[in-house]
């Protein structure tokens, strides 16, 4: 194409944009405001050990995946270092009240053996169930990267349904129920509110096979910053957008924090809408455009822990882990009073290249209500006051107390801690209220949270979480429509196409 395109914002939406395009030829600027790329992907070492932020658990990696399809098309496969997690138990899900352990294996018919081996009289609805969730999946034309015209298509009555009532109108057994709910904080559902959608797109992407990155996903981002480099393009760190100039429906250009202004033919802004709202020429969208960005609601926020254990003090497990205090609560996480916070939570060993029996590090993942955090709101990071590291000190306690119920060695094996709260996710990721799915979706209002990926602006386009789809998968899916929006045609035909093996 010759023409030039300048990405605000290098999270996983704005790199893999990128990619796409200066794959094919487009001339690509990112400008990203951290001093370290990729959203979610980014990670962060203390003593020598690499640590997470956000991208923990993979789906789509498995041969036949979309997100190996992708990669595989971008050049990037064979530099990723991705370990599958064993098939006979990809997770384990403990009831503290019950003592009881779940281990769940993937592939379609392994997760329909594991659970009808605790549940036997449920086995045929376990296999409608999962044949329900798969056929809803295949609505979603782009998961399965097939052609589709548009996202805003109609749908059946059970992809619009809610999540929990889609699992009850094929499952009896309560405690199965809320066993199947289990990957509810990969997408933060709510009772009565989540579309089933949601929960069948996440669920049947693991089913099909789940991976971990060995030594961190910031390799990830770094990969697709190569693509955007090798082809011409440049990614530029500590550079925050503060104007997006609009004349006559086109970005004229945009300035920066330091006083730079920055001239392309398309523009893509992986900015949550609201922040974009925030620096565009004003009356560039209409006022009621802004205000349902405005309204719309926040999927939940998050704290998190990165344990830095002893040597030879941990067991490495190779799957991940979640802890619930008791049945009948999946759906309620994020509300969960801070007196009895958490009940619930996702916790995992992260891999090592020379991986021994032994974990060098453990993270726990707990849903949070931006609330908790409110009074600290105006604050920036390493500058919220003592009363915020008690606050912080004390919830990472009551995390390390439930974990010591499950695996009594902790407390004697923890070398360092450190912790992320809603906070942090909000200042680092530039989500609003530290958002870690983006907008919220409705069973009642199914299109009101998606939004498309062009704008009235004839050439600023939209990329990330806050649009189409969220995650790991949802993300890279999503920046492909944003791609396709730019160059003016189809790249999914081309991406099936592609060899792996050419890589």
């Amino acid at each position: 194409m010759n023409k030039t395109c300048l990405i605000i914002g290098g999270g996983m939406g704005g790199l893999f944009t990128g990619a796409f395009l200066a794959k094919n030829s487009v001339k690509v600027t990112v400008l990203e405001k951290n001093e370290i790329i990729g959203g979610g992907l980014q990670c962060f070492q203390r003593k020598g050990k690499i640590f997470e932020t956000g991208m923990h658990v993979l789906g789509g990696f498995h041969p036949g995946g979309n997100l190996r399809k992708i990669c595989s098309y971008l050049g990037i496969l064979d530099k990723l270092k991705i370990q599958h997690i064993p098939d006979d138990c990809m997770d384990e899900i403990y009831y503290h009240k019950t003592g009881e352990v779940f281990h769940i294996a993937s592939g379609r018919k392994g997760f329909v053996d594991s659970l009808a081996a605790y549940f036997p009289k449920e086995r045929a609805n376990l296999k409608r169930y999962i044949d329900e969730l798969y056929r809803i999946t295949n609505e979603v034309s782009r998961f399965s990267l097939r052609e589709e015209t548009s996202f805003l298509q109609v749908h059946s009555e059970n992809f619009r349904m809610a999540a929990d009532k889609l699992i009850a109108s094929y499952i009896d057994d309560p405690k199965l129920r809320d066993v199947l709910a289990y990957l509810n904080p990969f997408y933060s559902g709510i009772k009565g509110l989540t579309p089933a959608y949601v929960h069948a797109l996440l669920s049947v992407l693991y089913i099909n096979g789940a991976s971990r990155f060995e030594s961190g996903s910031q390799q990830l981002a770094q990969a697709l910053q190569d693509v955007i480099e090798l082809n011409g393009g440049q990614v530029i760190l500590g550079c925050n957008v503060t104007q997006v100039d609009v004349k006559d429906r086109c970005v004229t250009h945009v300035l920066t924090a330091d006083g730079n202004k920055y001239t392309a033919d398309f523009f893509v802004s992986s900015l949550h809408p609201t922040v974009l709202a925030g620096i565009i020429t004003p009356g560039t969208f209409r006022p009621g455009f802004v205000n349902r960005l405005n309204s719309l609601p926040d999927t939940a926020s998050a704290f998190s822990v990165y344990i830095d254990l002893k040597e030879k003090a941990f067991p490495y497990i190779d799957h991940t882990c979640y802890y619930n205090e008791d049945f009948g609560q999946i759906w309620q996480q994020e509300n969960e009073p801070i007196e009895t916070w958490p009940r619930a939570f996702m916790y995992m060993t992260p891999p090592d290249a020379d991986q021994t029996q032994y974990a060098s590090r453990l993270l726990v993942h707990c849903l949070m209500d931006f609330k908790e955090v409110e009074r600290w709101k105006n604050t920036i990071t390493g500058h919220r006051g003592e009363d915020y590291e008690v606050w912080k000190k004390q919830r990472v306690e009551a995390i390390l107390a439930k974990l010591s119920l499950v695996h009594p060695e902790i407390n004697e094996a923890v070398a360092n801690i450190y912790s992320a709260s809603p906070l942090t996710i909000r200042d680092f990721y530039g989500t609003r209220r530290g958002s870690i799915f983006g907008y919220r979706k409705d069973c009642d209002n199914m299109f009101e949270a998606i939004l498309p990926v062009y704008t009235k602006v004839k050439n600023l386009y939209l990329t990330g979480q806050n649009l189409i789809l969220h995650g790991n998968c949802g993300v890279p899916l999503t920046a492909l429509s944003t791609a396709e929006a730019v160059l003016g045609r189809n790249l999914i035909n081309e991406i099936n196409d592609h060899d792996e093996t050419d890589c």
